[in-house]
């Protein structure tokens, strides 16, 4: 048995789950080239804090979020995020001493932001950790098993019972934000000792993953999975501990709501600013991606299929949006399942964009985080749709920053078309008109 006693500090290490998409470069007048990681020199690491709590595919960067709320924000100003994704824009917003309201079709969102945003004023102490984490281990009683029909499918029959011992301690015990840091480190070694491809965002088994499983159950596994979660456990309270730190004078509020459709979600107060990245183009199953945590977390077939089926690939357009360029890309494309995916992007993207943005207060900046995918070859220049859509709707273009990507960590088993990921991301400023 694993125990606290022998714990000794841990040094943090970054975590960076950008995936990639297929984009190029497209320079030109309009946009200003800058460097968001040299403008916010202060974050040297995209995974400081508690960004890096929890796996996410295709995170927001914080410096990009740092960068829009000191330029387009002040102290205790209140900023909308429709796609709040991991939450970074909640976490900076606090940090800055600003307020936000985060919305996401996703329920993890529920789940991750009262360790990320924590609230608390104390330290957390380590040997509270270390005696629930003795508990788990100890536990012969308790046990868990998801909502989920074919999980047999995804585990060896060991690993899915000790998980379910593990997980079942968990769930007997009142929940507070030990068991959330337990829980979060239950998240890692579920995906991790699963029989999917744990470094790649879609569930996916192959060969290689069940042979690197079967050599697992014939060595050390269970060693090696208390050990993630210890060792899992012991940074994210350390995270915590200096979110506190850092946090101890900051008084502001963080709303979030995951699991609700940003497009309709009714928005009780106005805003000061607009802050978010949306989904990618051709790369928008976020559901699908972190299903494992969300059975894993108590949520039903049910819930999670429900929440699947509003996705942008499975969802049809109910109105098709029309711009010059999204015109011409449109009359380019040759493929109709292409088409309607346009249609049904741009669509719903835009519904959730403008309906947050009908909140926003006159003279409030909206900032919008995007890159210039392809479809079919053809590039989509997603701020200059966006440009042209909004200009019409009371919204004045401001400027676009334009940031070349020098590195991106792509998953190394996935068949990618284009290895080479994005090359370019653009936060786009549009400003509301006064009345």
């Amino acid at each position: 048995m694993k125990n606290c006693i022998l714990e000794e500090q841990f040094t943090l290490f970054p975590i960076d789950t950008q995936s990639e998409v297929s984009e190029e470069i497209t320079t030109s007048d309009e946009t200003e080239l800058v460097s968001f990681r040299e403008l916010v020199p202060e974050i040297t690491d995209t995974g400081y804090l508690t960004h890096a709590i929890v796996s996410y595919p295709a995170k927001f960067i914080p410096q990009v979020v740092r960068y829009a709320i000191n330029t387009y924000t002040k102290e205790n100003d209140w900023i909308v995020d429709p796609f709040a994704g991991s939450g970074t824009v909640g976490v900076e917003a606090f940090l800055c001493k600003r307020n936000a309201v985060l919305f996401d079709l996703n329920l993890l969102l529920n789940h991750i932001m009262p360790l990320k945003v924590y609230r608390g004023k104390e330290r957390l102490n380590k040997g509270q950790l270390c005696k629930l984490l003795d508990g788990m281990q100890e536990n012969k009683t308790h046990r868990f098993n998801p909502s989920w029909s074919n999980i047999e499918y995804w585990y060896a029959p060991e690993i899915l019972t000790l998980l379910s011992h593990y997980w079942g301690f968990i769930y007997s015990v009142e929940p507070d934000v030990y068991t959330g840091i337990i829980k979060s480190a239950l998240l890692k070694v579920s995906k991790r000792f699963s029989n999917t491809e744990h470094r790649t965002p879609k569930l996916a088994r192959s060969k290689r993953k069940l042979a690197a499983i079967e050599e697992l159950l014939n060595d050390n596994w269970r060693e090696q999975l208390v050990d993630i979660i210890y060792t899992h456990s012991f940074k994210t309270l350390n995270r915590i501990n200096d979110f506190i730190t850092l946090t101890q004078q900051h008084n502001n509020q963080i709303d979030f709501h995951g699991g609700v459709d940003s497009s309709y979600i009714e928005i009780q107060r106005e805003c000061d600013a607009l802050i978010t990245s949306p989904p990618y183009l051709q790369a928008q199953e976020y559901i699908r991606s972190t299903k494992m945590d969300l059975y894993w977390l108590g949520h039903t077939d049910e819930e999670i299929q429900a929440l699947s089926r509003l996705e942008i690939p499975y969802r049809k357009a109910d109105r098709i949006i029309q711009t010059k360029t999204l015109d011409e890309v449109r009359d380019k494309l040759t493929r109709s399942d292409l088409c309607k995916r346009l249609d049904s992007y741009f669509c719903h993207t835009i519904n959730a964009l403008e309906n947050t943005m009908n909140r926003l207060k006159p003279d409030a900046a909206a900032c919008i985080f995007v890159g210039n995918p392809r479809i079919d070859g053809i590039t989509v220049e997603l701020w200059r749709i966006l440009v042209e859509y909004f200009t019409e709707r009371g919204y004045q273009f401001e400027k676009v920053y334009e940031d070349r990507i020098k590195t991106r960590q792509l998953f190394g088993v996935r068949k990618n078309k284009n290895p080479d990921g994005m090359k370019s991301e653009y936060l786009l400023i549009l400003r509301k008109m006064t009345v």
